[in-house]
C-alpha cells in the first residue's frame, strides 16, 4: 500500500486547528500541525508535506509571506490558503503570487478535500505502469538525501520527468548532474528506452558532429564505414550531454536544428532521419553570462532550458554528509579494515568546505579506506585526506559570515525584535531576510520585549 499524502496546516486558530486535523485524517490523509509561518518554515526545513494549508491572516507573519518563502525555497510546493476575511483582492493577490487555491472560511469539507486531493496529483499522475515505481521512489534509488533543499530539487524533477520538455541541470562540478539526469529518464514514460551520456569536452571539435550525428562510409578519410551517431542510439529515449557549455559554437546551430526539427542529417548523408530524444543538456558554467558575452548561442540556451534544475553543492547540504560518507565506506570496504568514523573524524568532514562536492568526498573517504588499520577512522587520517588545511573555510570567508551573524543580532536587539522594520534597516525584503535568520538559527522572538537577547 502506498504511504498516505502528508498535509501541513497552519492556523494561529488552536481550536480550528485541531478541528481541521481530525477532518483531514478521517479522510485519509497524514496531518502536521504549525500554530504560526515561522512554526512551518521551521517544521518544512526538516521534511517537507504533499500540501501546505495555512490561514492568510496570522500574526508576527501571515499566509502570503509564508507563501513567498515556499515559493522562493520550494517552487513546487502547492499551497492552499483559508481566510475568514475572503475578498477579491486578496484572492488576486495569491494567485498571482502563486497559491495552488484560496478558500473562505467556515471551509467546506467537501471542498477542501477535493482540493487537497488535487494538489496532491500536481506530483504527477499515477498510472497502473507508474504506481509501483512512484511508491517504492525506485527511479531515485540512486540519489542518497535526507537535505530538503534536495529533496524539493526531486519533487522538479519528478514533475519534469512526466513531460518531454528539454531540461538543463545547472550546478558545480561533482554534485551528480547526470545521476538525477538518470533519475529523470526513470521516472519518464522513456525508461525502458536507452539512456545515452556524452561529455561534451571529451569530443574534439573536428569529431563533434559525427559523433552525435553519425557519418555514412566515405564521407572523409577514415570513414571507412557507416557510423551510427549518438542521437540515433538514443532514439525513443534520453540523451544527457554534460558540460553543453563546452560545444563548439560552430555546432549549436545544427544541434538547434535538429531540435526543432527531430531530425538529424548523418554527415555525407544527402537523407535525413527522424528522431524521437528528449535531451537533458548539464552545465557547470554560467551560460547565461556566456549567451550575453556570445559564446553560447541564446536560441539554443531557451531551447535547451525548458525546465531549469539547480543542483546544490554539497556545502549547503551538510546533513547528508554523513549519510553520503557511510555510503562511500561500505562501498570501498573490501580494500580496507575501517567499518566506520570516530566522532571527531566525522565532525571533521562534517567542517570541510567541500569545494569538489560529492565527488571530492567519495575520493576523501575511499582515501580514509585505504590508508586506514583500525576499525574506525580517526580524524589524523581525514585530516591527510583533505590535505590538512587547504580545504578550511578561508579566514576571510569565516570573518564574513562571524560579522554577518552579529550584524543580524545588533539589528534584531535594537528593533526589539521586529522583523519588518530589521529588514528596512538592512535595505533588504522580508524575504531575503528570514533567509538570513535562517541562514544563522535566528528567531526574532528571543529579542522581543521581556524575552532577552538570544542564548549562544
Amino acid at each position: 500500500m502506498s504511504t498516505p499524502p502528508t498535509v501541513l496546516i497552519v492556523d494561529d486558530d488552536k481550536d480550528l486547528l485541531r478541528l481541521l486535523e481530525i477532518r483531514l485524517e478521517g479522510a485519509g490523509f497524514l496531518v502536521r500541525t504549525e500554530s504560526s509561518a515561522r512554526g512551518a518554515l521551521r517544521s518544512l526545513a526538516h521534511a517537507q508535506p504533499e500540501v501546505v494549508v495555512s490561514d492568510l491572516k496570522m500574526d508576527h507573519m501571515d499566509g502570503l509571506d509564508l507563501l513567498a518563502e515556499i515559493e522562493t525555497n520550494y517552487p513546487v510546493l502547492p499551497v492552499i490558503l483559508l481566510t475568514a476575511h475572503g475578498t477579491i483582492p486578496d484572492a488576486v493577490a495569491a494567485t498571482k503570487q502563486g497559491a495552488f487555491a484560496f478558500l473562505t472560511k467556515p471551509v467546506d469539507d467537501d471542498e477542501l478535500i477535493s482540493c487537497l486531493r488535487e494538489a496532491v496529483a500536481v506530483g504527477g499522475p499515477v498510472t497502473e505502469d507508474t504506481k509501483q515505481d512512484q511508491d517504492t521512489e525506485k527511479w531515485r534509488q540512486q540519489i542518497l538525501t535526507r537535505s530538503t533543499a534536495m529533496e524539493s530539487v526531486l519533487r522538479e524533477a519528478r514533475l519534469a520527468a512526466a513531460t518531454d520538455a528539454s531540461i538543463i541541470i545547472e550546478a558545480e562540478s561533482g554534485t551528480g548532474k547526470e545521476l538525477l539526469a538518470r533519475a529523470i529518464h526513470a521516472a519518464s514514460r522513456r525508461k525502458s528506452k536507452p539512456f545515452v551520456a556524452v561529455n561534451c569536452t571529451a569530443i574534439p571539435e573536428a569529431l563533434f558532429e559525427s559523433e552525435v550525428f553519425g557519418h555514412v562510409k566515405g564521407s572523409f578519410t577514415g570513414a571507412h564505414r557507416d557510423r551510427t551517431g549518438l542521437f540515433e542510439q538514443a532514439d525513443g529515449g534520453t540523451l544527457f550531454l554534460d558540460e553543453v557549455g563546452d560545444m563548439p559554437v560552430p555546432f549549436q546551430a545544427k544541434l538547434l536544428r535538429a531540435l526543432q526539427e527531430d531530425a538529424i542529417r548523418p554527415v555525407g548523408s544527402e537523407c535525413e532521419h527522424e528522431v524521437d530524444v528528449r535531451v537533458i543538456a548539464a552545465t557547470n558554467k554560467n551560460l547565461q553570462a556566456a549567451v550575453k558575452n556570445e559564446k553560447f548561442r541564446g536560441d539554443l540556451y531557451y531551447r535547451l532550458s525548458v525546465i531549469r534544475l539547480s543542483l546544490p553543492p554539497l556545502s549547503v547540504r551538510r546533513e547528508d554528509i554523513p549519510l553520503l560518507a557511510e555510503h562511500f565506506l561500505r562501498k570501498y570496504a573490501p580494500d580496507g579494515v575501517a567499518t566506520g568514523f570516530s566522532s571527531d573524524a566525522m565532525e571533521r568532514l562534517l567542517s570541510a568546505s567541500w569545494p569538489g562536492n560529492v565527488r571530492q568526498l567519495g575520493n576523501v573517504v575511499q582515501h580514509c579506506v585505504v590508508l586506514c588499520r583500525s576499525t574506525l577512522i580517526p580524524k589524523s587520517i581525514v585530516e591527510h585526506a583533505l590535505q590538512d588545511k587547504s580545504q578550511r573555510m578561508a579566514p576571510f570567508a569565516a570573518a564574513r559570515e562571524k560579522f554577518e551573524l552579529e550584524y543580524l543580532r545588533s539589528l534584531l536587539e535594537a528593533t526589539k525584535g521586529n522583523v519588518s522594520q530589521s529588514a528596512r534597516l538592512a535595505a533588504r525584503n522580508r524575504s531575503e531576510f528570514y533567509k538570513l535568520l535562517k541562514k544563522h538559527s535566528l528567531d526574532p522572538n528571543h529579542y522581543r520585549a521581556g524575552r532577552g537577547k538570544k542564548k549562544t
